[in-house]
Order: structure tokens, then sequence, then C-alpha cells
């Protein structure tokens, strides 16, 4: 059994290393453009990729699945417990636009299809066959698949938020002003779930100040959105691309050598 266990995994590590290096080489790009982009003002950035810092304003307000809080957008996370640590088995996000400002302007964010990388938010670790009740209803109402299999596991949840008056970086492509698309009254109600025109007209204020919009691009695809400093994430990024470029050949090499000798 030993033999075959190590099989296994030697044909395991074969397969992973080669995606292990592309990865590493894409991320290894990812900070250098990164870092060969210069950071600009929200009033003065140019079309085209762009990268920006700014305080985070609500444009909708949606209630987070897990903690249950207020927030401007959200993320969350399930994971099953596997020998070797978590498998992550499901992703999500509210992905509701939000407002950036800086010193000099606004611009609106449409978070789709960004690589967001929000702080740690709130984490639970929970038998399946014992999930408290707002796990279960989520798992059903996402109609996460093979969730009844899973239940069958430990779980873990995590759920990490971004509200207003906090402080992230935009690497994205900005779009001339006319792509905003000005929120109307009946909409912004049932985004919001509130019955007051201050809110409306606060968001329709802002989307007229508004001078551009930021999302991931046709061409360049690229799109980052952080809680992290770029001075941190680009140390982050390196960190990640040098082991996944050392270390995808040395498992890949070793996985080969492994299942050569035990053919021989």
């Amino acid at each position: 059994m030993a033999v075959d266990r190590f099989l296994i995994l030697s044909g395991i590590g074969a397969l992973t290393g080669p995606f292990l290096f592309l990865k590493g080489f894409k991320n290894f790009q990812k900070r250098q453009l990164i870092l060969n982009t210069p950071t600009a003002k929200i009033r003065s950035m140019a079309i085209g990729l762009v990268e920006v810092n700014g305080v985070v304003e609500s444009r909708s307000l949606v209630t987070a699945p897990f903690s249950g809080r207020t927030c401007t957008y959200w993320q969350v996370d399930v994971a099953v417990r596997v020998r070797n640590g978590w498998n992550v088995v499901h992703t999500n996000s509210s992905g509701n636009p939000f407002f950036l400002r800086d010193e000099t302007g606004l611009a609106v964010v449409y978070p789709r299809g960004a690589d967001c990388r929000l702080n740690h938010g709130v984490e639970e670790t929970c038998f399946g066959l014992n999930l408290p009740e707002m796990y279960a209803a989520y798992l059903a109402e996402s109609n996460v698949k093979m969730r009844f299999m899973w239940r069958l596991y430990t779980l873990r949840f995590r759920e990490r938020l971004m509200e207003e008056g906090q402080r992230v970086y935009v690497l994205g492509t900005a779009v001339p002003k006319p792509m905003v698309h000005v929120v109307s009254e009946a909409e912004e109600l049932a985004a919001t779930g509130t019955d007051g025109d201050p809110w409306t007209r606060r968001v329709q204020d802002r989307s007229r100040e508004a001078t551009a919009i930021i999302r991931q691009g046709d061409n360049e695809k690229l799109f980052m959105i952080s809680q992290t400093p770029e001075s941190e994430l680009t140390v982050m990024l390196g960190l990640e691309s040098w082991l996944q470029i050392i270390g995808g050949p040395i498992l890949a090499i070793a996985g080969l050598a492994y299942l050569l000798s035990a053919v021989h």
C-alpha cells in the first residue's frame, strides 16, 4: 500500500509541477506590471491601464452572508479539511460596484473579474453534520455542488468585507465617464432596501461627480483590488512567484524520477 501511495503522490507531483511553474511565471509578470505602472490621481488618470489609491465610498449596501454585517462588498469561501490541509470547494462575492475617492476626484469601480485581495475577516470551522443555520442555509441557497457530500467532512467558512472608509489599491482599466450607469431611484431602493430619498440622491450625486470607471479591460485582463498597500503586495507576489518558479520544476523532476525508478 505504501508503494501505491507514493506512486500516486509522485504522479500528482509530476503533473502539478509544470502548472506551478506557469503560475509563478504569470505572478512574476503581474508583479513587474504593477512595478512598471505609475500611480495616478483619479482626476488626471488616462484612459487605459491605471493604478490608483483611494478611500471606498458605498454605491449600494449589501448584507454579508455569514456575519450579517452591512458592507460595500463581500467575498466568501468554503473549504473542506483534507489530509494535507484545506481544499477550497466554493467561492463567491457580491460583485457590487463602489466609489473610490482620492484627494483629486471620484471614480466608480466595477469589481467583477478582479483579483480581489481583502484582509482576513470572519472564519469559523464546523463539522458538516452539525452546521449553524446560517451556513446550512447559505449552502442550500447558493446551490453549492456536492454540498451533501461535503457535509460529511469538517468545513471552514471564511468571509472578508470591504466597508466604507477603508483604503484600497486598484490596478485596472479606466474607461470614459459615458460608460458610468447612473443608478435610478427604483434600482437603488431595490439594492439597498431603503425607502428614503437622501441615499438615492447621494448615489446619484456621486455618479455625476465620478470622472471615469475602472474595471477589467477587454485587452489587458490584469485587474487587482487590494487592501494591502502596493509595496507589500509586490513583495508577496515576488515571494509567491519565486517559490512557484523554483518549486514547480523540483516537484516535477522528483515525481518523474520516482516514477521512472519504480518502473525500472
